[in-house]
């Protein structure tokens, strides 16, 4: 009878002297580690170069006659202090009343140069003082959550000042708020007329709506926000534009400069998708002070300019109507209206005045509904 054969078991460890040797682990050279650290930052500062070309944009920019404007820190976020924002956030929007009636009544009797007045909802709120165009003398007229029906009413705290420019933009809280677009444009309309009325010499500036940041948005009142498209903000400039147009005023378009590809508000430029952080008003200044210097009345030339120039056969006010006349050849005589992307100066046409869509779709993209 044959007898199997024995079997060896699969957990029978071999002898000892079969094991094969561990070779003994070896640390990395100095040299080695040394080059990998100096890889790593020369990596770190290409990508930087590489992912944020938009903070070549955010160098000041020049100004005559104005103090120098230092640079923001670049690790900042949120415009205002915190503790500040705090305290102002709890105020009613009766108080900020009086107080905005306070304040325009006080700068009425100084009556400085240049006065320039901010009109709108937090977005003006929050401004950071320091980076206003310090060739201007500014006064902050917004109020958070305001809308064009409430900004229309306010309008009389004004009447005693003497602006030379006033910047306006309101109407993102109406949406929010499901206020119809129409009525956003008549609350507009009237309150360019009654501007107009009020302060005939006065430069109006309509600013055009920011986007949001869609689903990206991190806004308390999100769902609320989300229920705004930004298709319908795109298209509520294209009204504002046109208001513009036929008021005779300016418009600058700074839609372009704070939507991203998709339509939607830069991540970078913002705090919550809603709200601006410092490198968005620095964004923002950028532009005001391009369109300044290129739309709007600039102050006198002092008497010493005057000498040094007085060699050349052309005047200033001749240069600035060449310059007029080779980008504004269509607008006419009386126009008084503009727009802008990334603060460019194009002709005053009723399709240049109109916001244009990114290049790479025909509307923008839409937030969440």
């Amino acid at each position: 009878m044959i007898q199997p054969a024995p079997t060896q078991s699969p957990q029978t460890q071999p002898a000892p002297d079969q094991r094969q040797p561990v070779p003994p682990r070896k640390g990395v050279p100095l040299w080695a580690a040394f080059s990998i650290a100096i890889n790593g930052l020369v990596l770190l500062a290409v990508s930087l170069v590489v992912w944020k070309p938009q903070l070549l944009t955010l160098l000041p920019i020049p100004q005559p006659n104005a103090a120098p404007i230092s640079s923001p820190d670049p690790n900042a976020t949120a415009a205002p202090d915190p503790a500040e924002a705090g305290n102002r956030q709890q105020l009613s929007y009766e108080q900020w009343l009086e107080i905005l009636q306070k304040e325009a009544s006080a700068i009425a009797k100084k009556t400085p140069d240049r006065l320039t007045v901010l009109l709108g909802d937090s977005l003006s709120l929050w401004f950071p003082t320091e980076l206003l165009p310090s060739d201007r003398t500014w006064l902050n007229q917004g109020i958070s959550g305001e809308n064009s029906a409430g900004l229309l009413k306010r309008l009389n705290f004004l009447d005693e000042t003497k602006p030379q420019t006033i910047f306006l933009m309101v109407g993102v809280n109406d949406l929010i708020k499901g206020v119809p677009a129409d009525q956003v444009v008549a609350n507009l309309r009237q309150t360019v007329q009654t501007l107009k009325e009020k302060h005939p010499s006065t430069e109006i500036v309509l600013q055009a709506l920011l986007p949001h940041g869609g689903e990206r948005a991190t806004v308390t009142d999100r769902e609320a926000v989300l229920k705004v498209s930004n298709e319908q903000i795109f298209k509520l400039n294209q009204q504002i534009a046109a208001i513009a147009q036929e008021e005779q005023v300016f418009f600058l378009n700074l839609y372009p400069l704070f939507a991203d590809s998709d339509g939607l508000l830069r991540q970078d430029l913002s705090t919550d998708g809603l709200h601006l952080n410092r490198e968005g008003y620095n964004v923002w200044r950028t532009a005001l002070t391009v369109f300044s210097q290129t739309k709007l009345a600039q102050p006198p030339i002092a008497p010493a300019a005057q000498e040094a120039g007085a060699a050349s056969s052309e005047t200033p006010a001749e240069a600035n109507g060449d310059a007029n006349s080779e980008t504004n050849s269509d607008a006419g005589p009386d126009a008084n209206k503009a727009t802008t992307t990334e603060a460019s100066t194009e002709p005053s046409t009723p399709e240049a005045a109109a916001p244009e869509p990114p290049e790479s779709q025909s509307s923008p993209g839409t937030a969440g509904q």
